[in-house]
């Protein structure tokens, strides 16, 4: 097991699936498993989204594998997670959840330098197929630009 100081998992499709219109960052609420297989970078948040349960905030279809060292104390891999925000957070987010087409998605999940667990989530409305189109072209005009100033 490769225990790595820091830990960088990014959602890669979230910036090409939505438009971020917010980020704010999250703590995690985990167990001891799940922050073992955390550090050794044993995650993914490509389909997980973010979701309230009543008053709380939790990110939901994360996955953790299991640590391989865990014994019967071991976690679930898929379970909902609760996030630490500040109450005027929470409050905005739902007032903002309310209009139509807006959702929170995680973007980044990281440790920071004080050894925390942190999720980096966003408000983001889904875009249209034209929106993902312009940002295709957008992204090979750039590397056009870039392959012909190598050239020069």
């Amino acid at each position: 097991m490769k225990i790595e100081k820091t830990v960088n998992i990014f959602n890669k499709r979230a910036r090409f699936e939505y438009e971020i219109l917010d980020e704010y960052e999250a703590g995690l609420v985990l167990t001891g498993t799940e922050i073992k297989s955390l550090r050794s970078s044993k995650a993914s948040i490509t389909e997980s989204f973010c979701q309230f349960i009543d008053d709380e905030l939790y990110v939901i279809n994360m996955m953790i594998d299991e640590y391989k060292l865990g014994t019967f104390y071991n976690h679930k891999t898929k379970r909902e997670r609760k996030l630490l925000l500040h109450s005027y957070e929470l409050q905005k987010l739902k007032k903002k959840l309310k209009d139509v087409g807006n959702t929170i998605i995680p973007l980044k999940l990281y440790i920071n330098d004080k050894g925390k667990a942190k999720l980096l989530i966003s408000l983001a409305r889904g875009k249209k197929l034209f929106d993902k189109r312009e940002a295709i072209k957008d992204r090979e005009n750039k590397v056009n630009i870039q392959r012909l100033l190598k050239k020069s």
